[in-house]
């Protein structure tokens, strides 16, 4: 399996795993949806529904596949994403944290682009 596909999958499992886990305990009214834009690789976990009378569009995490990394564009979870994706394969030097000013990225154990 080529680079590309190994970060395909992993990502896509990933994002799976943490839905399952989400729909164990589901919201009343708010649906996990899983985001998976091949043609130009992005993936996403968003909640999307309402709460009462409160709208819900909630962005859980973002991943896109670009420049030969995998860029986390946002994570809002406590959840160590590299450590999963480790298992998985993938260094941390295959992964770029999107959201990371791109200054700050050379201090980390992280890819920086």
């Amino acid at each position: 399996m080529d680079r590309l596909e190994n970060y395909r999958n992993a990502v896509k499992t990933f994002l799976k795993q943490y839905a399952d886990t989400i729909n164990q305990c589901p919201q009343p009214g708010v649906e996990v949806e899983l985001v998976f834009d091949l043609e130009n690789d992005r993936y996403l976990l968003l909640d999307v529904g309402w709460a009462g009378e409160k709208r819900v569009h909630h962005c859980i995490f973002h991943f896109d596949i670009k420049n030969e990394k995998i860029w986390l564009q946002e994570n809002n979870t406590d959840i160590e994403v590299d450590q999963e994706l480790e298992e998985m394969g993938i260094s941390k030097k295959e992964i770029v944290v999107g959201f990371h000013p791109p200054l700050m990225r050379q201090y980390s154990d992280y890819a920086t682009a």
